[in-house]
C-alpha cells in the first residue's frame, strides 16, 4: 500500500505573498497541485496534506481529493508528521515530500518507492558544488547514512560535506510511526525535525539507504520568486522537450508556455507566446500563431488560430479562427467554420461550414450548419435581467449590422436584411427587414454641406 504526507503548513514568509506559498502557480497550477496530480499517476492510495497558516486556501483548491492534518503551530518537519494520525496502522510505503517541491516527477517519485521496497527508509539525496543552507548528509566509514545534521547544527567540518538532504523520504509506515514519537527538540531550533529518524532507525538496526537525484533542480524547494521563477523555467523545458520529442514543432520554446496536463497531437506548429493552460488538447497537424491564449480548450485536427482566447470551448477539425477572436463559457464550433477577427463567442454552438467573419457578438446561440454572419452582428441576448437564447438554423443569412433581441429563431434558408433590429421569429425561407424606407432629398445634401458653423463669417 503507498501513502503519502505532502508538508504544506509553512508560511512563507519570504514570498512577500497574501497567497499561500503552495498555492503559487507553476505553468498555471498551483505548486501543490502538481505534487498531488504526480502522486496520483502512480497510484497513491492515502495522500494527506499537512496544513496550517492559510489551511483554507490549500483546501479550498484540492477540496476532497485528498486528507488533511493541521500543524499549529508549526514545530518542525518531524512534528508535523506527527499531526498525521489517519496512518498510523496502515502499512507499506508513506512518501513525505513538501507542497512547495513543483517539479519532482511521477517517475522520481516511484523510484523511490521501489527503492524503499529493501529498506526501512531511503532518503533522496543529492550532491551540491555549493550546498548553502541544505542539511549535510553525513555517512560513516563504510559509506552507510549515518545521519543529517541540519545547517545551524553543523560542524565546519560538517559544513564542507557537499551531498545535501532534499527534505524527501520514504518510510515504511508502520515502523514510521511506530519511532515518530522518539524525536525530540534538543536543537538550536527546538524544533522536532524528521531528520533524527535515521538515527533513531540506526540505533534499533534498521537500514537506512540514500536515493542519490540525478537533476537537483527537480527537487528544489520554492521559498521566493526567484526560486518560482527557476522553477517554471526548469518545467517549461522539460515539458517543451517532451512535446519535441513526440513530433511537435516550436518557433521558440523558450516563448512558449504549456500547462503540464495539456496534450498536443503530431505536426503541430507552436509559435512564440503561446500559452496552454489547464487541461488544454490540440490535435494533429494544427498551427496556434502567436499571442493565443488556450485554457482547458479543445482544439480538433488541421485547426489554424490566430491571436485568439479560447476557454473552457470546443474548436473542432479544419477551423479557421481569429485573428483576435475570443470563445468562452461552453461554445463548441463544428468542422470547417471560418470565425474571424473580433468575433465573441460565450455559450454558443455554430455549426458546420459556417461563417462568422468579424466584429460580431453570438451568446447564448445555437447556431446550425452554413449560416452566413455580416459584419457588425449582435444577439441580444440580456434583457437586463435574464439571458435569454437565439436559435439560428441551417442555410440562414444574418446581413450586416443586425441585432436579434432574443429570444428569437431564425429559420432555415432565412434571411434577415442588413441594419435589421428583430424581435420576432423569422419563419422558414421568409425575409426579415426591420428598418425605415430610405428617402433620398434632391438638393439637400449641397445644402447641407453649405451651411454656415455657428459663429462662422465670411471675410
Amino acid at each position: 500500500m503507498r501513502n503519502a504526507i505532502v508538508l504544506a503548513a509553512g508560511k512563507g514568509t519570504r514570498m512577500k505573498s497574501s497567497l499561500s506559498k503552495v498555492m503559487h502557480p507553476v505553468l498555471s497550477k498551483p505548486m501543490i497541485g502538481h505534487v498531488v496530480t504526480n502522486l496520483k499517476k502512480i497510484d497513491v492510495e492515502d495522500i494527506v496534506v499537512v496544513v496550517g497558516h492559510q489551511a483554507d486556501q490549500v483546501q479550498a483548491y484540492l477540496k476532497d481529493s485528498v486528507q488533511y492534518a493541521t500543524q499549529m503551530p508549526q514545530l518542525g518537519t518531524g512534528h508535523a508528521v506527527m499531526q498525521v494520525q489517519s496512518l498510523r496502522g496502515k502499512e507499506g510505503e508513506t512518501l513525505i515530500l513538501y507542497g512547495d517541491c513543483p517539479c519532482i516527477s511521477e517517475q522520481t517519485m516511484e523510484k523511490i518507492f521501489i527503492h524503499n521496497s529493501d529498506c526501512a527508509m531511503t532518503v533522496l539525496t543529492a550532491e551540491l558544488d555549493d550546498p548553502q543552507k541544505y542539511g549535510r548528509v553525513v555517512r560513516d566509514e563504510n559509506g552507510n547514512i549515518e545521519k543529517i545534521v541540519e545547517f545551524k547544527d553543523c560542524t565546519p567540518r560538517q559544513l564542507a560535506i557537499k551531498e545535501i538532504n532534499t527534505g524527501i523520504y520514504c518510510v515504511k509506515t508502520d515502523l514510521l510511526f511506530k519511532h515518530l514519537d522518539e524525536i525530540t527538540n534538543e536543537n538550536a531550533q527546538n524544533e522536532y525535525y524528521l531528520t533524527d529518524l535515521i538515527e533513531i532507525f540506526n540505533s534499533h538496526g534498521l537500514s537506512v539507504q540514500a536515493l542519490p537525484v540525478q537533476d537537483v533542480d527537480e527537487v528544489a524547494g520554492v521559498n521566493d520568486r526567484i526560486d518560482l521563477l527557476a522553477a517554471q523555467r526548469w518545467m517549461q523545458k522539460r515539458i517543451n522537450r517532451y512535446w519535441l520529442t513526440n513530433g511537435v514543432t516550436f518557433i521558440d520554446p523558450d516563448l512558449t508556455f504549456i500547462s503540464a496536463d495539456s496534450e498536443i497531437g503530431e505536426d503541430t506548429i507552436l509559435y512564440p507566446n503561446v500559452y496552454l493552460e489547464g487541461k488544454t488538447t490540440i490535435g494533429t497537424g494544427c498551427t496556434i500563431l502567436p499571442q493565443t491564449f488556450l485554457v482547458n480548450a479543445t482544439i480538433g485536427n488541421n485547426t489554424k488560430i490566430d491571436a485568439c482566447r479560447i476557454t473552457d470551448s470546443i474548436v473542432k477539425d479544419n477551423v479557421n479562427l481569429g485573428p483576435f477572436a475570443h470563445l468562452r463559457m461552453n461554445c463548441v464550433v463544428e468542422d470547417n467554420n471560418r470565425i474571424g477577427n473580433f468575433v465573441e463567442m460565450k455559450n454558443a454552438t455554430i455549426g458546420f461550414d459556417s461563417r462568422c467573419a468579424h466584429l460580431t457578438y453570438v451568446g447564448d446561440a445555437e447556431v446550425g450548419a452554413k449560416v452566413n454572419f455580416g459584419c457588425g452582428v449582435v444577439t441580444v441576448n440580456y434583457d437586463g435581467k435574464n439571458k435569454h437564447k437565439t436559435i439560428i438554423k441551417d442555410g440562414a443569412f444574418i446581413g450586416s449590422n443586425v441585432n436579434l433581441i432574443a429570444p428569437i429563431t431564425v429559420g432555415e434558408n432565412a434571411v434577415v436584411a442588413a441594419g435589421t433590429t428583430a424581435n420576432k421569429d423569422v419563419g422558414d425561407g421568409e425575409m426579415a427587414i426591420a428598418r425605415t424606407r430610405q428617402e433620398n432629398k434632391p438638393g439637400y445634401g449641397l445644402k447641407y454641406k453649405n451651411k454656415k458653423k455657428e459663429g462662422e463669417h465670411h471675410g
